[in-house]
């Protein structure tokens, strides 16, 4: 199964992560983001960082995730290429817990590929069946 493909939109970039489960999806849409910004094989694993969310329904969960990971990539001048999701469901929200992987950037070392200004909501989805896909369009 692939991890993610790119799909083209006018003057953005769209993907779709796939995994078994919606924890391995949304490490997969991470590494999506991830490979926009540059090539993440070429991405060490030298700093961790750990962060939690609550959002109110799957796509929100994922909107939060994603604008989290441009956060620390932003924040810490961070280029991530391994992540850890756990996301949980109780009666009225989720909860994700994270732990995502990197260095810092180098640009001598690192691909500069394309900056990512936003992650949108427009056309977001989460689709469970047998396995599960998301849909995220970024504007560039």
């Amino acid at each position: 199964m692939k991890k993610f493909e790119y799909f083209d939109v006018t003057a953005d970039i769209g993907f779709y992560a796939y995994g078994k489960n919606i924890n391995e999806a949304f490490e997969n849409a991470g590494l999506a983001i991830f490979n926009i910004i540059s090539n993440t094989d070429n991405i060490g694993k030298s700093k961790s960082i750990d962060f939690e969310i609550t959002s109110e329904d799957e796509v929100s969960l994922l909107y939060d995730y994603l604008e989290e990971l441009l956060f620390y990539h932003e924040i810490e001048f961070m280029l991530f290429s391994d992540f850890n999701v756990n996301i949980e469901k109780t009666d009225k929200q989720y909860f994700l817990k994270a732990k995502i992987t990197g260095e810092e950037i180098n640009w001598d070392k690192h691909e500069r590929n394309c900056e990512i200004k936003a992650i949108t909501f427009h056309k977001m989805a989460v689709c469970q069946n047998d396995i599960v896909k998301l849909r995220t369009i970024v504007d560039l």
